[in-house]
């Protein structure tokens, strides 16, 4: 064989072992890497570790459940969350029998807005403490709509918000997680 037809064969060789290789060794950088967001499609926040309340959430039956912590004042915020636990139970259609919207109201808590919409959601009132809550969340924060699986696992959890436009969309993203976790689950 003649040099130059050796030459073009182990270029052709390491030609043809690069175009296979090099994607594999760029996915391995980007994996170890983080160069990416691994595939999550949830829209709340993930607790991490979930927070367990089976003791206050698990009822006879298994359900899913949209938490809200009631505060002292019911003010812009506060009224957006009743909303939107309102319009997620409404628009979660035939599931409604597998979703329960809890209320966790505390000693002093503000309970007007609340009798307002009770008439058009079955809200779920359940009566706890603040030293309570400081126990089960630790150090996080009570202030947000959660979303707690069968178990009484608080699982995510979304922000509040004052303008109702953002709660609007806020609610779709609560439904869009609702609705996956309810596809998955045959429990509840």
């Amino acid at each position: 064989m003649s040099e130059q037809k050796k030459q073009n064969n182990r270029s052709t060789l390491i030609i043809f072992v690069l175009v296979f290789l090099l994607p594999v060794i760029l996915a391995w950088f980007a994996l170890q890497g983080d160069w990416f967001n691994k595939g999550a499609t949830n829209k709340g926040e993930l607790m991490s570790p979930a927070v367990e309340m089976a003791d206050i959430l698990r009822g006879d039956k298994p359900v899913w459940r949209i938490v809200y912590v009631m505060p002292e004042q019911c003010d812009a915020r506060c009224k957006n969350a009743l909303y939107s636990l309102n319009q997620v139970w409404v628009a979660s259609g035939k599931a409604q029998d597998r979703v329960i919207p809890s209320l966790l109201v505390l000693p002093g808590s503000d309970l007007d807005a609340v009798e307002k919409l009770s008439s058009e959601t079955p809200f779920a009132l359940i009566n706890t403490n603040s030293t309570y809550l400081d126990k089960v969340f630790k150090n996080q924060s009570v202030s947000g709509i959660f979303i707690a699986d069968t178990l009484g696992n608080v699982i995510l959890r979304y922000s509040l918000s004052e303008e109702q436009q953002q709660a609007v969309m806020q609610s779709r993203d609560i439904l869009a997680d609702l609705r996956k976790v309810l596809k998955l689950s045959r429990i509840g």
